[in-house]
């Protein structure tokens, strides 16, 4: 399956608490269809100190989000926009923005 959303891109969510907010994904799940997204998401979770100057306490991180829910920003319109893809003359598939043909460079 061809990878609509990759690590590196900007996205930005669709439905849910986190709605309208930007931010880069930094880990893409694809068996699992998911996206670790930066400054989306966030869980709290609490732990117990783990010895040699690792303190307890609560640490505040990135959940995954489904894909289903976020979609990719044009870099060129800076707007949300759908994936295509297209085949190149020289063999080479690339990701297209369905909104203005643009071909998005990963």
């Amino acid at each position: 399956m061809a990878a609509r959303i990759r690590k590196g891109d900007t996205v930005v969510v669709t439905t849910g608490s986190d709605k309208g907010k930007r931010g880069e994904v930094l880990q893409v799940l694809p068996r699992d269809g998911r996206a670790v997204v930066q400054g989306v998401n966030i869980a709290k979770r609490h732990t117990k100190p783990g010895g040699a100057g690792q303190p307890g306490g609560i640490i505040e991180r990135e959940a995954t989000i489904h894909l289903s829910n976020l979609m990719l920003i044009d870099g060129k319109t800076d707007k949300p926009t759908r994936v295509g893809f297209r085949v190149l003359e020289g063999g080479r598939k690339v990701r297209v923005a369905k909104a203005t043909g643009n071909v998005i460079e990963s």
